[in-house]
């Protein structure tokens, strides 16, 4: 066997035994030193970056801190997503929670378990998808760690700045508030799952073609997360990222705030192919928007007549307790659970 000189390109064929921990540690950090963030300069909050022993910040103000776990068999698959879409899906929803917050995402920190089988190419490929989905956020990766394990984990903790506000909690809603959310993609992760357990039970792809747009915001949804802060600075008393799906999103606000939330279901904006996607498995595409998971777009409660441009109102908040869709309390419809069968 061939021995790679400390300068020479890694050889992505090779497997993570083979090449070495310390190795594919200087690989990684390489890549996530080499660029800057999205608008080509440097965080000027970072002291020292990637590299060290620790990552050093300096965020003049309150720090938010969110980190999110993604397992292999569980939360992806690499014969549905590759490996640099399964990186970057990983920031975006550890970010959203910073989003969520009304801070914007400053840094990630990831550590990367795998098997020592796994192909070198695969583990710079999801480090390409971390680094890129960091820095089109404006955020910078400072760092992380490399460890064995049975199979592909991503851990990904999101560093955020509230950039002098007050972070926004989920349990503020108020009586008169008005319900809204971000963007219009609601169902989509959810029906993009759907079609590929159809394609694997069926043997083929064919709807896959026919619905591009959910298959690709299941692999990579796309929240615009600067919305967060813009809630936060037009007022929004509750705000929090629809991971779980918005049916799990309200019951857990209306129960922090002691409230009762009421929505409009046709009012909730589906994201594009859903309802097509929909009629092709002959589901009721609102089982997707109501309950789907993974979009992490951004749920809140603001004031009457504080709701952003950028923002669709789907209902308001009451006195009482619970959820109601329709003027129907939700009964067993609910979203996902991170230990659902």
């Amino acid at each position: 066997m061939s021995v790679q000189g400390v300068g020479d390109p890694v050889d992505r064929s090779r497997t993570v035994r083979e090449v070495g921990e310390r190795r594919l540690i200087g690989e990684l950090t390489r890549a996530a030193a080499g660029a800057g963030t999205s608008d080509g300069g440097s965080a000027p909050d970072i002291v020292i970056g990637s590299g060290d022993d620790a990552a050093v910040i300096d965020t003049a103000g309150p720090t938010v801190i969110s980190t999110d776990t993604a397992v292999q068999g569980r939360h992806f698959r690499f014969d549905w997503s590759d490996a640099r879409t399964v990186g970057a899906r990983a920031v975006i929803q550890a970010s959203a929670d910073i989003a969520a917050m009304g801070a914007r995402t400053t840094g990630i920190v990831v550590s990367i378990a795998c098997p020592s089988s796994t192909t070198v190419g695969t583990v710079l490929e999801l480090n390409a998808g971390i680094v890129e989905a960091t820095h089109g956020i404006g955020a910078r990766v400072l760092g992380g760690d490399l460890v064995a394990a049975d199979q592909v984990v991503l851990g990904v903790t999101a560093v955020g700045a509230l950039d002098g506000g007050d972070p926004i909690v989920v349990g503020g809603a108020r009586p008169g508030d008005v319900l809204a959310v971000t963007g219009h993609a609601l169902g989509s992760s959810a029906a993009g799952l759907a079609l590929l357990i159809d394609a694997q039970a069926r043997g083929t792809d064919d709807l896959l073609r026919a619905h591009p747009g959910p298959l690709a915001a299941y692999r990579l949804p796309a929240p615009d997360l600067g919305q967060g802060p813009i809630a936060a600075r037009a007022g929004a008393h509750a705000m929090t990222d629809i991971s779980d799906g918005l049916v799990e999103e309200l019951i857990t606000m209306a129960t922090a705030s002691g409230v009762r939330l009421e929505v409009r279901a046709d009012h909730v904006p589906a994201g594009p192919g859903v309802a097509a996607a929909a009629a092709a498995l002959g589901v009721d595409p609102r089982s997707w928007v109501l309950a789907g998971g993974e979009d992490h777009e951004l749920l809140a409660a603001f004031p009457a007549g504080a709701v952003p441009a950028e923002w669709t109102a789907i209902g308001h908040v009451a006195a009482g307790s619970g959820v109601w869709i329709d003027g129907h309390p939700i009964g067993e419809l609910h979203g996902w659970g991170s230990f659902d069968s």
